[in-house]
């Protein structure tokens, strides 16, 4: 028998990393108004979702999910999601064409508002106001008026949101992911290079596979190929906003959160006994925690019992980060607690962004495409060696033309980031970057099967 849950049983329990807003009852309105408005996703969508990561849990599919750190309110335009997606679809055709394997895609879109932070508060010149929090909560710009919590911003969130998840289903239904015309995916600015030849390459590769199998059958494949399914993530860090989405649904028993297909819980607020481990351990959707280095064993065994009580295949996606120098030695112990001592299932996941942030000298966040890639190989590594599986990756990524992340194809340098550094909040890999990290990646897959295949044969 499960303990006693609600949407609002959170309220009861600590809350880290919380918003303080200054007028309470303006907050209540607000909430009020997005209870009554028409949900930003459908309960079978999640379980659609939900299905496909049973088949990522049971290795017959792969988990590609990536985005933006903090979305904003002005990059809701045509050309920036479009980006987006455009980066998505390439770099899991490439995954499928190595892996043989399909993708389930999940962008940290539509939703990605809010960001935790390391400090309440910041000081510049000697004044001191609340920490940028996201768009969801507050405004970037350093004044008293911007960077106080304006609970109305909850409700742009939530315009915002639906208008983009609008134009990505528009988007997925009109063709526009069909990979037979992937100059639907092009970007004005990229220039040709080894991996995008690399990438025409395989299109052209599937290409022929997917006519000699319609000339051997005799019809065309056009509904089959000309749509790619794509999910949405976020977050869950305002509880506020997460209850007053979750919602009891006709003919079904369970509260989902209709704001975003999988939530997640941050490595700063996954302490098991407050609010955010409570308010996502009763929700249906599949949810997301993220695992770094100060997690021990049993903790996480405890947090996977948690957060799927009904032992749902697809439910559970563990969102490994700990960084290329500290993987070797964290990884390996929860690994192989989980494998000897729970039976709960649940999905490994490497975010190999979040371990390996640093700073320059001249003052800009940024993160090694060479740490990326270590932390991500190693990952790969060591889920071998335990006999356990990797089933994803989460990157921070963008279809912008940015300079935020050293290294890559063309060895960006600390003297390059101050050419187009645009985040606000955490550093991204740019498109050629995500480009090549896929390809990389797809290296990598294409050798275990490789393996594998040797292995059935023997």
């Amino acid at each position: 028998m499960q303990e006693w849950w609600s949407p609002s049983s959170w309220r009861e329990k600590p809350i880290s990393q919380a918003v303080s807003y200054p007028d309470e009852e303006e907050l209540k309105t607000v909430l009020g108004k997005i209870r009554q408005l028409p949900p930003i996703v459908t309960s079978w969508e999640i379980e659609r979702l939900k299905k496909r990561l049973a088949k990522v849990a049971s290795g017959e599919m792969f988990l590609l999910q990536g985005g933006d750190c903090s979305e904003r309110f002005s990059d809701c335009t045509p050309n920036v999601v479009t980006n987006k997606l455009k980066i998505l679809l390439r770099m899991s055709l490439i995954l499928i064409h190595s892996s043989k394997k399909n993708v389930v895609r999940v962008g940290r879109i539509a939703g990605q508002y809010a960001k935790p932070r390391s400090s309440p508060v910041e000081t510049i010149d000697g004044v001191t106001l609340p920490s940028y929090r996201g768009d969801l909560v507050n405004r970037m710009q350093f004044t008293e008026k911007d960077r106080t919590p304006d609970p109305n911003r909850l409700m742009r969130a939530y315009g915002h949101s639906a208008m983009v998840l609008n134009f990505i289903r528009s988007l997925s239904e009109g063709g526009f992911s069909d990979f037979r015309h992937p100059e639907y995916w092009e970007l004005d600015y990229i220039q040709e290079n080894d991996n995008t030849g690399e990438f025409k390459r395989i299109v052209q590769s599937i290409n022929d596979s997917v006519h000699f199998l319609e000339t051997l059958v005799g019809q065309t494949l056009n509904d089959q190929l000309r749509r790619a399914e794509f999910y949405t993530s976020h977050e869950g860090l305002v509880l506020e906003y997460e209850e007053a989405n979750t919602r009891l649904v006709p003919r079904r028993l369970d509260h989902y959160n209709l704001s975003t297909h999988l939530p997640w819980i941050g490595e700063r607020t996954r302490k098991l006994d407050e609010a955010h481990i409570e308010y996502f351990r009763g929700i249906a959707n599949p949810v997301g925690v993220k695992v770094g280095p100060t997690m021990g064993p049993e903790e996480l065994i405890e947090l996977v019992n948690r957060l799927n009580p009904y032992r749902e295949p697809g439910k559970l996606v563990l969102i490994a980060r700990f960084g290329a120098g500290q993987i070797a030695e964290k990884l390996p112990p929860l690994v192989e607690a989980l494998q000897r001592k729970c039976t709960t299932p649940y999905i490994w996941c490497c975010d190999p962004m979040h371990g390996n942030t640093i700073s320059t000298a001249n003052g800009f966040k940024t993160r090694d495409f060479d740490d990326i890639l270590s932390e991500l190989k190693q990952a790969f590594e060591i889920h071998e060696d335990f006999g356990s599986q990797l089933g994803g990756v989460h990157f921070e990524l963008t279809g912008e033309n940015v300079t935020e992340c050293l290294g890559g194809a063309r060895k960006l340098q600390e003297e390059d980031l101050k050419r187009n550094y645009e985040s606000d909040v955490d550093p991204r890999l740019n498109y050629e970057q995500a480009l090549e990290m896929a390809l990389l990646i797809s290296q990598r897959m294409s050798q275990r099967e490789e393996r594998e295949a040797k292995k059935r044969r023997k």
